[in-house]
C-alpha cells in the first residue's frame, strides 16, 4: 500500500481535534484513511463526519488554554529551546496587538489594559521610613 499525505486543511482539522480516544483513536483513523481515502492525499472530505464538522468559533475562542496545552506538549517532545523562550514572546505579541486594537493604537491605554502601568516607588508614595 502506498503512503498517503494529508492535505493542509485535513492536517489543520486533525491538529485541532481533541482526540478523546488518544493514540488508539488516532491509529484507528490512520488505518481507516489509508484504506478508504482515494488517491495519495487525504482531504477534509475523506475524514469521518465527527472530524470533518467545522468547530464552532465560540468553542474555538473559549478553548485557547487547551490549544496552548496541546502546543506545549508537542513542543516539549521536540527537545527545542525551553517552552517559555518560544511561547512568551509570541504570547506577549498577541496580547499587545489585541490591546492596541482595542485602544485604537493608544499605547498608554493599551499598557494600562495589559496591567503594565507605572508602579509608584516607596519613596514617592508619601510614606516615610
Amino acid at each position: 500500500m502506498d503512503a498517503k499525505s494529508l492535505a493542509p486543511e485535513a492536517l489543520a482539522r486533525l491538529a485541532a481535534y481533541d482526540w478523546p480516544g488518544n493514540v488508539r483513536e488516532l491509529v484507528n483513523l490512520c488505518r481507516r484513511l489509508s484504506v478508504l481515502a482515494p488517491g495519495s492525499e487525504v482531504h477534509l472530505a475523506d475524514l469521518p463526519p465527527e472530524l470533518a464538522a467545522r468547530p464552532t468559533e465560540v468553542a474555538t475562542q473559549a478553548d485557547w488554554a487547551t490549544a496552548l496545552g496541546r502546543w506545549a506538549e508537542r513542543h516539549a517532545l521536540t527537545g527545542e529551546p525551553p517552552l517559555l523562550d518560544t511561547a512568551q514572546p509570541q504570547f506577549e505579541r498577541v496580547l499587545i496587538r489585541a490591546a492596541l486594537k482595542r485602544t485604537h493604537g493608544h499605547r498608554q491605554e493599551a499598557a494600562r489594559l495589559l496591567g503594565w502601568g507605572r508602579t509608584p516607588s516607596p519613596a514617592s508614595s508619601g510614606t516615610s521610613a
